[in-house]
């Protein structure tokens, strides 16, 4: 009987020390989300050139591009890489254009959940509900560098996890890996904050021949 209870009670304290360690992690979270919504709101504009390298599970590069990108508070986003993969994508918070120019295509998605997730768009989108989209956690490196790394609670995410790095307040690079293990990797410079940009930046200029796709059609 007595060892009865001593497992009941030694069964109580782990489950409470089980949830105990949720919630500080929970909260931990909870904070870590709050920051980076902090840091990321206090970007009206965020220019920048990248270079992006893709890395297969095996650990080899299959691809490298380069390119421009540009946020603008409230949804306005712009990408463009260069050639010889050149593509040019475009949001004005309610619709994403591609453009791919050696295709002759233009396909047009409507702006839902699952497009927001696309994590570039969180430089222009809303960021104030990140602690109920993701499981976020920071690292400090030194007094300057700041790593936060999101996790996403839904299984339909376009990546597994997300890490940003920030040196000194400034977006430096972006480290996307997704169920497959492919790793995304953004680099990058030249970065200019709350510059002003004209919303004109961010619309697409194509020619009228190009085939047209929109969401459903």
């Amino acid at each position: 009987m007595m060892r009865t209870v001593c497992s009941a009670i030694l069964f109580m304290l782990v489950l409470s020390a089980t949830g105990t360690a949720w919630a500080e992690q929970k909260a931990e979270s909870r904070d870590a989300a709050e920051e980076l919504a902090s840091v990321l709101r206090s970007y009206q504009t965020y220019q920048a050139n990248f270079i992006q390298i893709v890395v297969n599970g095996n650990g080899n590069q299959v691809q490298e591009t380069r390119g421009v990108l540009k946020a603008k508070r409230p949804g306005l986003f712009y990408w463009e890489t260069a050639a010889p993969l050149s593509q040019f994508i475009v949001s004005d918070g309610d619709t994403v254009e591609v453009y791919d120019p050696d295709l002759e295509q233009v396909t047009i998605h409507t702006l839902d959940e699952q497009v927001q997730s696309t994590p570039a768009l969180l430089l222009s989108g809303e960021v104030g509900n990140l602690d109920e989209s993701y499981e976020v956690s920071e690292r400090r490196i030194g007094d300057d560098t700041r790593e936060y790394t999101l996790v996403p609670r839904g299984a339909d995410s376009l990546f597994t996890s997300l890490r940003l790095t920030f040196y000194r307040g400034e977006l430096q690079e972006m480290r996307m890996e997704d169920s497959l293990s492919q790793l995304s990797i953004l680099s990058f410079d030249q970065v200019t904050l709350n510059q002003d940009l004209d919303s004109a930046v961010f619309s697409l200029d194509y020619p009228e021949e190009v085939d047209v796709i929109r969401d459903g059609a």
